[in-house]
């Protein structure tokens, strides 16, 4: 029985801890020798991190607003530049010249019922010392919306979402020749004034209601973390979903020679004006309206009755701005390969922001600059990577990736020469560790993140992240895969940050990580967004900022350092199958959702509907939904779930016992691996938008930072271009059973060089 019980109590604490592996397992493309050098090398590394090099990097690089093109901005490029070097790294910054659009002219007053004038300004507060800094913050106002003035009624919209237009025609509310007014959430805001042109509105308003950004999640700043009501979110509202980047240089970096397009014929500018407001100045714009009462889910928590117009509130609104170029720094530091140079693994946070930016972006880069800083440590010790790692710290994320783009196409033709994998990070917080990313390198980040301690919960960053999923998990199916899984399933990775051309234009394996969730914060793209809220609200000891040095930069070494990279195929199938799960109920869910609404019609439970404002509108069928042959896909899926399978036995049979891969082994197998996720990718790239060329991630035309998975399948589908979704259908299959063409050929290579002894 003491026997028993020891064993129980052994069993239970291997679960809490989350280690789940004996601390002599292999890493994944590691053989075991290789391993025990590297887990000697990986102790050494996380005990460098220091979270007070953090705190004072922080304090320097925030101290003064550092948007694209600002003073402080060259300034905190320059002294990241100085600090690398000082370091012993080969560092440089590369210039591009681009379009950043910036405020002359913002006026929003209401004319009737009342007069009123809207403020359009965050107050500085006596207790945040940067709040004051009036000369240098922008003003208050969303980039790349078109100059405007247009005098309307208003409309509100709710999220400004296609659905929400749905609504408002069920209710007999149109928007053409309206100024639609929507409230931040549940998309990206470029969304929102790119639907409202497709309507008809002739100007958008978005602000930011307290429901989901404010007093109603907590304490207003600076008694707490959230909104105040005068705090407005800054942002782009660029049309991303059809390129990111310089709106003036599509697919070529935006270096001195480049063509530019002129500024008419730029197609990701807004088609209609648009601003952001705080929830202080939305208030009396919304008390005013009468119409319609908003349906449930569409009141916030302003103290007013929700309406959703027109009538009787008509704004004026007149906005115009420098159209200018501007330069844009990043930061490239790079520490050479020994016996794999040509080789990359790269990994990139920004450093610009929209005022003083503490939290996005300036606690993801300290993390990065401390893993620079170990590493040029660890060189200095004796340690080399394989492979060469490029460090990359950009500039102009924040008005739609501009720095990440414009270095990504401007090197378009060596990256997909050699860069393997790509590690983002965007800003960093307290709590769970959020992991996104090519599926091919699931179960490599998992290892990672049971090698992690949480600083909080005493246990690996993979238990804690799976007890926080079991506690949010919709079902009983849910929780027992959470609990039997292997490996917790990665997020697929949509847009809105730096990964975006790499992984969605190039083709390149990518992973995104960061830590978040137990910090409440509202004050995103705001002047609050400083050193004073972050280091009192968010993560104030940066504890977890040491965390996410430690965890990307374990994440780089072993990527650095694998005898072979590590890629494991089955990741990606069982993504695919799941997301060709779902294709299939998208596509019978609307089959029977038209199918009934026909059926009523056709039975005469609709009526046609009455509104005094408009002609009667009799209710009319729609085509059902014809069924897809997904056939080609299923096929295909099948052909790579078994070439992953049969690779893994291969690769794992090649790196067993204590001796390591013949060299030319070892790189023929690298070749074929970076190439695996181009295999993903097609030329032609995705129906009405070439840049973005992935056939398996990308953003959704209508979610913008949101991911769509097999893209081209399932927004035909949603936008009833059924003959298109067969023909995307193909498109995915071939790309699938290229990769499985390529993972047969690695696996020959691993068979081969086990046979010969490595």
């Amino acid at each position: 029985m003491r026997r028993a019980s020891a064993l129980v109590l052994l069993c239970l604490f291997t679960c809490f801890s989350g280690v789940g592996r004996g601390q002599d397992a292999r890493f994944p493309g590691f053989a075991t020798a290789s391993t025990r050098l590297q887990r000697e090398w990986e102790q050494a590394f996380r005990g460098l991190p220091d979270p007070n090099v953090m705190r004072e990097t922080m304090q320097r690089l925030t101290a003064r607003p550092h948007h694209v093109g600002s003073p402080y901005g060259k300034a905190n490029a320059e002294w990241m530049l100085a600090r690398l070097k000082e370091w012993g790294l080969d560092a440089r910054i590369e210039r591009f010249d681009v379009l950043f659009p910036t405020p002359k002219e913002r006026l929003v007053e209401m004319l009737e019922p009342t007069r009123f004038t809207l403020r359009l300004e965050e107050p500085a507060l006596d207790t945040d010392p940067t709040s004051n800094q009036k000369s240098e913050q922008l003003p208050t106002y969303n980039a790349y919306s078109i100059d405007g003035d247009v005098t309307a009624p208003i409309v509100y919209v709710n999220y400004g979402l296609p659905d929400d237009y749905e609504e408002l025609e069920r209710l007999g509310v149109s928007v053409k020749g309206a100024i639609a007014i929507a409230r931040y959430g549940n998309s990206w805001r470029g969304i929102k004034p790119k639907v409202a042109a497709e309507h008809g509105a002739v100007g958008c308003i978005i602000y930011s209601d307290p429901r989901d950004d404010g007093y109603f999640g907590g304490d207003v700043f600076p008694a707490g973390p959230m909104r105040p009501k005068d705090g407005v979110q800054r942002g782009s509202v660029m049309d991303a979903p059809l390129y990111p980047g310089d709106p003036l240089t599509p697919g070529v970096g935006a270096t001195p020679g480049a063509t530019r397009l002129d500024r008419k014929d730029a197609a990701t500018i807004t088609k209609i004006p648009v601003l952001p407001i705080s929830y202080g100045d939305a208030q009396p714009l919304l008390a005013a309206l009468t119409g319609p009462l908003a349906p449930a889910g569409w009141r916030g928590a302003l103290p007013i009755t929700y309406h959703v117009g027109p009538g009787p509130t008509k704004v004026h609104m007149r906005l115009q701005f420098n159209w200018d170029l501007v330069p844009a720094y990043d930061v490239i530091a790079r520490i050479p390969g020994v016996t794999h140079p040509d080789e990359w693994i790269i990994r990139g946070n920004h450093h610009d922001g929209w005022v003083n930016g503490a939290d996005d972006p300036v606690s993801g880069a300290v993390a990065l600059l401390e893993e620079a800083r170990a590493f040029a440590t660890l060189v200095k010790r004796g340690w080399k990577p394989a492979r060469t790692l490029v460090y990359a710290i950009w500039d102009g994320e924040e008005p739609m990736l501009l720095g990440s783009t414009e270095w990504a196409e401007a090197h378009a033709d060596e990256l997909r020469q050699h860069a393997a994998v790509y590690i983002n990070s965007d800003g960093n917080g307290r709590g769970f560790l959020s992991m996104g990313g090519s599926h091919s390198l699931e179960h490599f980040v998992n290892d990672v993140a049971r090698s992690i301690d949480d600083p909080d919960a005493k246990m690996s960053v993979w238990k804690r992240k799976q007890l926080q999923r079991l506690s949010t998990a919709p079902n009983a199916e849910a929780r027992t895969e959470l609990r039997e899984r292997d490996d917790l399933r990665i997020d697929a990775l949509g847009s809105g940050t730096d990964y975006t051309a790499f992984l969605d234009h190039l083709g390149i394996a990518t992973l995104d990580l960061g830590y978040g969730g137990a910090d409440d914060g509202g004050v995103y793209h705001s002047i609050y967004d400083d050193f004073y809220w972050y280091t009192h609200f968010a993560d104030t000891n940066f504890a977890y900022g040491v965390a996410m040095s430690q965890t990307i930069g374990t994440t780089v070494m072993r990527l650095a350092s694998a005898d072979v990279l590590p890629f494991d195929f089955r990741g990606t199938a069982d993504a695919v199958r799941l997301y060709l799960k779902e294709l299939r109920d998208l596509l019978k869910a609307r089959q029977d959702a038209i199918g009934e609404r026909n059926r009523q019609i056709e039975e005469g439970v609709f009526r046609a509907t009455f509104d005094p404002r408009r002609p009667t509108v009799a209710p009319t069928t729609e085509q059902v939904p014809p069924h897809l042959n997904f056939a080609p896909l299923e096929n295909a899926l099948d052909t790579l779930t078994e070439s992953a399978r049969r690779y893994h036995s291969a690769v794992e049979r090649l790196l067993s016992g204590d001796g390591h891969p013949a060299p030319e082994a070892a790189r023929a197998l690298d070749r074929l691996l970076i190439d695996s996720e181009r295999s993903l990718t097609n030329s032609a790239g995705l129906p009405g938008r070439p840049w973005f060329k992935h056939l398996l991630y990308a953003p959704g035309i209508y979610t913008g930072y949101d991911v769509k998975t097999i893209p081209g399948v399932r927004e035909s589908i949603e936008l009833k271009r059924y003959q298109q979704a067969d023909a995307e259908i193909v498109r995915v299959a071939e790309a699938l059973t290229a990769q499985a063409a390529l993972v047969d050929r690695a696996t020959t290579i691993a068979e081969q060089a086990s046979a010969r002894g490595r």
